[in-house]
């Protein structure tokens, strides 16, 4: 799944003496895609040892029991309620979901969202704003049942994201609303959720633009934005099972660069080594 951007490239190439000697001694690139492909030869790999596999991360498999689990978990937290997920949020995007939940709840004022910092370290800094807000909470480490007065729940607990995309209606992954360049899409996408993302993608730009042109994911940008297409997508079920089922068809049609791959290693390591 090699893969090397349009900016990279430009600069690899004031050093392309160096990197067609590197790359010049017997390197295999399995790279993501045909555009991938012919950077890596314009600073000279062999175009005989590049090859396009496609993208490694399409080959997972969803955790077994994670339907019943999160079945479980949204009796507890939501029952029949609205719910909706940020997951993995940064420094400032917090703020901006909260103001696109306010939003949301003056028209569906029994909605729950899941609201699921990035990183560890900022669990208690997040609390503290729910706080300032005055907005009810739970916080998934105390174990702590969501009542009807229960605005947020704040998932406080590592390796958990997974299951709680599977307890929502809808999802926004973050790191996109701020210039970190977005996180994973493929999770909510693979449980067929409609996905929501700011603009900034550029971690992951090729799965961004591939779910947005199948209609899998919209782009959003700001609190007025997300608040509106939150509110569509929770009102909509038809829409919400369109979103997600493309999502799935466009993870089913790019699965099997692993095995690719694995038909570019068996050579290197003699024939036969990975049968």
């Amino acid at each position: 799944s090699a893969r090397i951007s349009p900016r990279s490239v430009h600069r690899y190439r004031r050093l392309v003496g160096l990197f067609r000697e590197t790359l010049s001694h017997g390197i295999v690139i399995a790279a993501q895609s045909a555009a991938d492909a012919e950077r890596f030869k314009s600073i000279g790999a062999s175009p005989e040892r590049t090859h396009v596999i496609g993208n490694i991360k399409f080959d997972f498999e969803l955790p077994r029991g994670l339907t019943e689990q999160a079945a479980q978990l949204r009796r507890q937290y939501a029952d029949t309620r609205p719910v909706w997920i940020a997951g993995s949020t940064h420094e400032g995007e917090e703020e901006i979901v909260l103001d696109a939940h306010a939003s949301v709840r003056r028209e569906l004022n029994d909605a729950l969202l899941v609201l699921v910092p990035r990183h560890r370290t900022r669990f208690e800094s997040v609390a503290a704003l729910l706080r300032r807000r005055g907005i009810p909470f739970v916080a998934r480490s105390s174990r702590q049942q969501a009542s009807e007065r229960t605005e947020v729940m704040l998932l406080d607990t590592l390796g958990e994201l997974m299951t709680f995309y599977a307890v929502s209606d809808v999802a926004f992954v973050g790191g996109s609303l701020v210039p970190i360049g977005g996180h994973n899409l493929l999770e909510p996408a693979a449980l067929g959720l409609p996905i929501l993302t700011g603009p900034h993608n550029f971690n992951g730009e090729d799965i961004a633009r591939l779910f947005a042109q199948v209609g899998a994911a919209n782009v959003v940008a700001g609190a007025g934005e997300l608040s509106a297409e939150v509110l569509r997508l929770l009102k909509d079920e038809a829409a919400r099972a369109e979103m997600g089922g493309a999502g799935r068809k466009a993870i089913d049609e790019n699965r099997g660069a692993l095995q690719r791959l694995l038909a570019l290693i068996d050579p290197l390591l003699g024939t036969g080594y990975l049968q």
